[in-house]
């Protein structure tokens, strides 16, 4: 029994120093958390766009696309900015082309045009010269994948502060903004608590599996720990009695501190290393090639009804899509309300929105694995964002097409695009994710004391590292 004791003490030992390292990376970086997300994220003036005048078009979709010669495109938009009057036409070569909606003229950038003026509008910024402008089309440093939107103009400002907005043209949208200081902030938490340098090296699937042991690892010393403590707490405790009766210094308070603390931190360290071991075998379960994404193809001949006089009164967005061998036009209005109307007949489709998503549903869910389930879907619209549908997913208003097997999909039918899918697997990492390492379960206090609570968390954790780190020198 006394052997079996000493290798538990030796291998907590063990299992300690080689996790160290990684405990501080985590821990600082967890403490940066709040200040990069809360108390040191930059501000911006307006985060929403909402279009200071709307100019009515003169001509229709179809009178546009005529004069230019256009028979084929995947979808449309209107927009009104600088006092003028656009359409936003994607073309089947996937470039989106501005045409004035007065004269048909063909405008020369417009789309980088349109995402400067968005990005001086959030900004309301009128004056700083544009460092640089570009499309962006994947994730990277300062841009990552929790931002979701796809793809994004970055516009850099020649300021002070290093601002840059990312913009998602067609949505009229903001992706995310960064100055330096968030930038910095990124960076740092990039490499000091994901590890992105390990995907560098090995990929996404490398750098996950060793995240994976290097988090077991803190859980064999977590459990190693307590089990010291289990075993020699007696001991500890004849050891402190007779070092008070003889009236002796205490020399070993780095190694009581380690314990006493560790005992204390120990569920705040559990919960962490739980929430986060369950986050990463989410993330190598859900690893394979990217998921297929909806395309459609709209034949100009197609639009005999004009867009100029469909019957609904302050259109917010409008396009075109492709259902059940018809086109429709897609009506969005200032109140979230979508509609459909037949280019042909002009007849509206009844419940049009969750038909659409239903529709989109099933296209998406084609490329999983199928479990037959009794009982039919249910589609109801989300306006905003809860604790299963939380704010990383950007996208607002989506329907929630609900299967009986407990699957939701959340589709944003304006865009053809799904928003995420939460199957029972996915709730509970999602749940223990939000609720076990990010202290969502504090927000009834409050933002800043939520984060308070995490940050001392993570302190904590740090602490009795470093008086364990500090017990291991002194042994020597």
């Amino acid at each position: 029994m006394a052997k079996a004791k000493q290798n538990f003490y030796k291998w907590h030992r063990i299992l300690g120093l080689t996790a160290l390292i990684p405990v501080m990376m985590w821990t600082l970086s967890g403490l940066l958390h709040p200040f990069m997300s809360n108390w040191f994220r930059p501000t911006i003036a307006r985060e929403v766009y909402k279009p200071e005048q709307i100019i009515k078009p003169t001509l229709t979709i179809k009178q546009v696309l005529d004069k230019n010669a256009i028979s084929q495109f995947i979808n449309f938009g209107f927009i009104s900015f600088n006092k003028q009057a656009y359409y936003q036409v994607l073309g089947k070569d996937s470039i989106t082309n501005y045409y004035s909606a007065t004269n048909g003229i063909l405008v020369n950038d417009g789309d980088k045009q349109y995402a400067t003026y968005l990005a001086r509008y959030f900004t309301q910024d009128s004056t700083s010269k544009v460092k640089s402008i570009t499309l962006q089309k994947t994730f990277d440093a300062h841009y990552h994948p929790i931002n979701h939107l796809l793809p994004v103009w970055k516009i850099s400002f020649d300021r002070a502060d290093g601002m840059d907005v990312y913009v998602e043209s067609a949505q009229s949208r903001m992706g995310t903004f960064n100055n330096n200081t968030r930038k910095a902030m990124l960076s740092v938490f990039e490499q000091l608590h994901t590890w992105q340098f390990l995907e560098a090296i090995g990929g996404e699937q490398f750098r996950i599996v060793v995240l994976l042991l290097i988090v077991s690892i803190m859980f064999l010393s977590l459990l190693t720990g307590l089990t010291v403590y289990g075993f020699f707490w007696k001991k500890f405790k004849t050891i402190k009695q007779n070092r008070k009766a003889d009236k002796r210094p205490d020399t070993r308070f780095v190694h009581r501190f380690h314990r006493q603390l560790g005992l204390i931190v120990s569920f705040v360290m559990f919960t962490f290393i739980i929430s986060a071991a369950f986050h990463l075998i989410m993330k190598l379960h859900i690893i394979k090639p990217q998921s297929k994404s909806y395309s459609q193809m709209i034949e100009t001949k197609e639009l005999s009804i004009t867009n100029l006089q469909l019957p609904v009164d302050s259109i917010k967005t409008i396009g075109l899509i492709k259902y059940a061998d018809s086109t429709y036009y897609q009506v969005a209005d200032l109140k979230k309300n979508v509609s459909y109307f037949n280019t042909s007949s002009g007849k509206q489709l009844a419940d049009g929105d969750a038909i659409y998503a239903n529709y989109l549903s099933s296209f998406y869910r084609a490329g999983e694995p199928q479990i037959k389930v009794k009982g039919k879907s249910t589609i109801t619209q989300t306006r905003q964002f809860d604790n299963e549908y939380g704010f990383i997913n950007k996208r607002l208003p989506v329907q929630k097409v609900a299967y009986p097997n407990g699957e939701n999909w959340y589709i944003e039918t304006t865009t053809s695009q799904l928003a995420t899918k939460v199957a029972g697997i996915d709730r509970a990492e999602g749940f223990s994710f939000i609720f076990l390492h990010k202290y969502f379960g504090m927000s009834w206090a409050g933002k800043n004391i939520r984060d308070i609570v995490s940050m001392l968390a993570a302190l904590g954790v740090f602490v009795i590292s470093a008086f364990g780190f500090a017990a291991f020198l002194k042994n020597k």
